[in-house]
């Protein structure tokens, strides 16, 4: 009876110890059943090293944390110990000091007499051998109890075979998983740099992908600026207004990185001495572990990724040399994505700037060439009449005169309107495209205008906001000229329709078109696009030599009593700077 409730108490136990997949856990359980089966006062598990010669773990119940410490070096696998080693059968032992082999305990070490040693196999091969000391109300261990223990180490064999063989196929699976979150990292930022190239939106697509590859609790970029560094995006636990901090270089974990070139651990006694002293100003929060990682393009220092502490289940845990691995060569593509849209904001920049020069410049030939030689003609003209005394020629230099002036006028107006047509600002988009549709049908371009806003229709009680209203003039506007002025066309069509929540723009017309691989530095596209994107729209271009060009746009429907809108049209004024 009792050696059936000993059976039946192995399988339980085994049970419990098959049905769990990490071998810490399935190691720990093992001791724990066998101390239990047995009523042993302590318990200890030898683990083989790969020589299968010494003990390379030893893992013990019933010895407490000081009297552990007090012990010092855990047992090799000498004495009593190393005997299941040279020979893998079960030894029971009334009193184990008196085993030929025994060394004796060391001087912290509770004394122990009885001895129950049953060794652990795997596929034949020895893996480590369970001890078993001082059976608790008896004298020593039976033979039932090594019975019991040889059964459990059975099944134990069998579950950690089973626990290291899931531990290795899912560290490999982990690392799989890690290499391709990586990849995915990368390819991302790659194809949001094919369509987007300021600068805000791809930093915090790089700080949200950085700190979930890696699992920090925070996750900052600092961008090199006039010497110092400052904080430019972030993700996960950050401290209030830390965008925008400026930090200095000096004697802090960053400037280590950037002077170096070569990622910063906290964990270094060095780095945590800066962190100490400069730490509440680096990262703006506690860190337990931190990596610093450069970011390096063609040889330039941009800034610094500075991760902070690895989540884990409990607490705070620290960075692998994975992670830093992994966080290094998710750098290297984020120093490319700031490089790029950096370099393409400069290019935006210097296009912008040379537009806005080509317009002036063109403004001043028509008021030179047109507005000014017509005021200085007249001034000749009402001279020389004056000068002549003679009223038939002082009448008919008057009626000149007057003749000059309404051309000059109407040039002005032209160019008033070119820069900023009145009825945009009284009357709305609406009245402002047919306005210039009117302007440019007088030139002989058939021109077709449909245009359908929430307001005019008396489907909203507001207006579009400003800004989006002078957006889709000028989108026209700029669409019109460039099909009269170098696609010279005949015919275009322009619709504009607004939806709960778009205005969408079409342009179309049958000119010459052009190639989209060929640059250009006028003013038209790029001021489209420019325009566009400040207001979180989308703008594309469909042309081909010959077959004319067509230009769609769908911007935000933002009205002047929407306070969303309005908070919009802040940002895209703080973006335009």
């Amino acid at each position: 009876m009792a050696m059936d409730q000993t059976v039946r108490g192995v399988l339980s136990i085994a049970r419990g110890v098959l049905g769990d997949l990490d071998l810490d856990v399935v190691l720990a359980r093992v001791l724990e059943a066998a101390r239990e089966l047995t009523g042993a006062g302590y318990a200890a598990l030898g683990v083989l090293d790969e020589a299968r010669e010494e003990l390379d773990q030893f893992l013990t119940v019933g010895i407490d944390e000081d009297v552990r410490d007090q012990i010092g070096t855990l047992p090799r696998g000498r004495g009593v110990l190393g005997e299941l080693i040279r020979n893998p059968v079960p030894l029971r032992l009334a009193e184990v000091g008196t085993h030929p082999h025994s060394y004796g305990f060391p001087s912290a070490h509770p004394r122990m007499e009885s001895f129950l040693g049953v060794p652990i196999m795997i596929n034949d091969e020895p893996y480590g051998n369970l001890y078993l000391t001082d059976k608790q109300n008896a004298a020593e261990f039976t033979e039932e109890d090594e019975n019991a223990v040889g059964v459990l180490a059975e099944f134990a064999g069998v579950a950690i075979d089973h626990a290291r063989r899931y531990t290795g196929a899912e560290e490999a699976r982990v690392e799989l998983e890690r290499s391709v979150a990586a990849f995915e990292a990368t390819v991302e930022i790659a194809r949001a740099l094919g369509g987007e190239t300021d600068l805000t939106t791809i930093l915090e697509l790089v700080a949200k992908r950085g700190r979930a590859l890696i699992g920090a609790r925070a996750l900052v970029i600092e961008l090199l600026q006039d010497g110092r560094l400052v904080v430019a995006a972030g993700a996960g636990e950050l401290p209030e207004r830390i965008i925008g901090q400026a930090i200095d270089l000096e004697d802090t974990v960053a400037g280590a990185a950037l002077r170096t070139r070569q990622t910063q651990r906290l964990s270094d006694e060095l780095n945590r001495s800066r962190y100490d002293q400069h730490g509440a100003g680096h990262f703006g929060l506690d860190a337990n572990d931190a990596l610093v990682v450069p970011l390096i393009f063609r040889n330039e220092v941009y800034g610094a990724l500075v991760a902070v502490d690895r989540l884990v289940r409990e607490g705070a845990g620290m960075f692998s040399r994975d992670h830093q691995r992994l966080l290094e060569a998710f750098a290297a593509s984020a120093a490319i994505g700031v490089a790029t849209a950096r370099s393409a904001a400069s290019e935006r920049r210097r296009q912008a700037m040379a537009a806005a020069e080509a317009e002036r410049a063109r403004w001043a030939r028509e008021l030179h060439d047109e507005t000014l030689q017509g005021l200085a003609n007249l001034r000749l003209v009402l001279s020389a009449a004056c000068r002549s005394g003679k009223p038939d020629v002082m009448a008919q230099a008057i009626v000149d005169a007057v003749a000059q002036l309404d051309a000059d006028i109407s040039a002005l107006r032209a160019l008033i309107t070119d820069l900023r047509p009145a009825a945009l600002d009284q009357l709305g988009a609406d009245a402002a495209i047919e306005a210039w549709a009117d302007r440019l049908r007088r030139t002989g371009l058939e021109i077709d205008v449909s245009v359908d806003l929430a307001y005019e229709q008396g489907r909203h009680d507001e207006r579009l906001v400003p800004e989006i209203e002078t957006a889709l003039y000028r989108i026209v506007q700029e669409a019109l000229t460039n099909a009269t002025k170098h696609g010279r066309a005949q015919r275009a069509v322009v619709d504009v329709t607004e939806g709960s929540r778009h205005v969408h723009v079409l342009v179309r017309d049958d000119g010459s078109g052009f190639d989209l691989a060929t640059r250009t530095d006028g003013f038209g596209l790029v001021g489209m696009r420019e325009r566009v994107e400040l207001l979180d729209g989308a703008l594309s271009v469909d042309s081909a030599p010959g077959k004319g060009t067509t230009i769609s746009a769908k911007l935000p429907a933002l009205h002047r009593n929407d306070i969303a809108g309005a908070a919009s049209v802040m940002l895209a004024r703080r973006r335009a700077g």
